[in-house]
């Protein structure tokens, strides 16, 4: 992904909270010369027994995932496949109207994290199982209502051997924060309050991103 020096993130963290408020990512790998490249939407997650501290690149993160086994990507899918994750974050357009200057021209600002990694096919049962249930409490607990899952178990186990697990180690990761930081701070004060304004949470999303820009 090319980012301009000015979009990059302030700090590490940045790529981390996007990827984990905006946790369902496109993954693609490559395919055969008929089939073309595989692309599937899914859920993903920081594998939750890492307890390691994100490199500036996001280098040897350990991510979770898993798809539908019948998806021709999941036969794709070996363990040692390079991968390439893909989060977006808040976005919004930007109207030449907000400038409120002559020439202008209108742009997009938007937040996205391209993560580059290899992937282990996970192939047990019981791990499989593990990825669904970490998945599950991780959703839960950030976007959910804490649901017990307990009583959901021997359904969980009828519905897994369909399910192909695998985890992705990081090899690095771009973040591309374009939130007008090239221009002028009274302009791009205009633009927050436009997006604040809109009453839209991603424009509003979008505004609060910009409003924490060093």
């Amino acid at each position: 992904m090319f980012v301009p020096s000015h979009y990059r993130e302030p700090d590490v963290s940045w790529m981390v909270d996007l990827m984990r408020a905006n946790p369902l990512a496109l993954m693609a790998s490559n395919g055969t010369p008929a089939d073309g490249p595989f692309a599937t939407h899914l859920p993903v997650i920081t594998d939750p027994g890492w307890d390691g501290q994100p490199a500036a690149d996001l280098a040897g993160m350990p991510l979770l995932g898993h798809m539908n086994r019948a998806n021709p990507h999941w036969a794709a899918l070996d363990t040692g496949t390079a991968v390439l994750l893909t989060f977006t974050g808040p976005h919004a357009y930007v109207s030449p109207t907000v400038y409120d200057v002559t020439p202008a021209s209108p742009t997009w600002n938007f937040t996205s994290v391209h993560v580059h990694g290899v992937t282990e096919r996970i192939e047990t049962t019981e791990e499989t199982l593990g990825v669904v249930q970490a998945t599950v409490q991780a959703f839960e607990k950030d976007f959910g209502d804490s649901w017990d899952m307990s009583k959901s178990l021997d359904y969980f186990r009828r519905i897994v051997s369909d399910v192909g697990a695998f985890r992705v180690r990081v090899t690095k990761a771009e973040g591309m924060f374009k939130l007008s930081q090239e221009q002028k701070p009274e302009i791009r004060e205009r633009v927050v309050r436009s997006f604040a304004g809109r009453g839209c949470t991603r424009h509003a999303q979008t505004a609060e991103l910009m409003n924490r820009l060093p």
